[in-house]
C-alpha cells in the first residue's frame, strides 16, 4: 500500500472522530475548531514562569515576621504564637505546591514546543526522502 492510499484510509477512518468524543457534523465534515500552535504554548509557559518567578519572589516575605511575632506570642503565654507557626506551615506548604506546579507547566510546554519541531523536521525530511525514492524506483 502506498503512502497516500495508506493516509487517505487513516484519513477517512478518523473523519468522524472529534475530540472528548462530540461526534463530526451529520454531512461527515466539519472543520476542526482546535488549533495550538508553538507560539501559543511558548506563551503559556512563559506566563507560567513568569508567575513562578514573581511569586517566588511575593509569597515568602513574611516568614521573618512570622517568626518574630510567633516566637514573641509563645514568650508571652499566648497559644495564638503555635497557631501562627501553623497557618505558616500551610502556607508554605501551598505556596511550594504552586510554584512547583508552575514550573511543571513551564517545563512540558517548553518540551512540548522543541519536540513539536524536532517531528515537524523529521516528518518533512521522511516526506523529502519518499519523494527521492519514487523517483529512483
Amino acid at each position: 500500500m502506498s503512502f497516500d492510499e495508506e493516509w487517505s484510509q487513516v484519513r477517512s477512518e478518523t473523519a468522524a472522530m472529534r475530540l472528548n468524543g462530540v461526534p463530526a457534523e451529520p454531512s461527515g465534515g466539519g472543520a476542526s475548531d482546535y488549533k495550538v500552535t508553538s507560539a501559543e504554548l511558548k506563551a503559556v509557559g512563559n506566563e507560567a514562569q513568569e508567575l513562578f518567578h514573581w511569586f517566588e519572589r511575593d509569597a515568602f516575605h513574611a516568614g521573618a515576621q512570622t517568626d518574630a511575632a510567633g516566637k514573641s506570642l509563645d514568650g508571652d503565654g499566648f497559644r495564638t504564637g503555635s497557631a501562627m507557626w501553623a497557618m505558616w506551615d500551610t502556607w508554605r506548604e501551598q505556596c511550594e505546591t504552586l510554584l512547583s506546579a508552575c514550573a511543571h507547566i513551564h517545563n512540558h510546554l517548553e518540551d512540548t514546543v522543541i519536540s513539536h519541531a524536532n517531528h515537524e523536521e523529521v516528518l518533512v525530511t521522511n516526506f523529502s526522502m519518499s519523494t527521492i525514492d519514487k523517483h529512483f524506483n
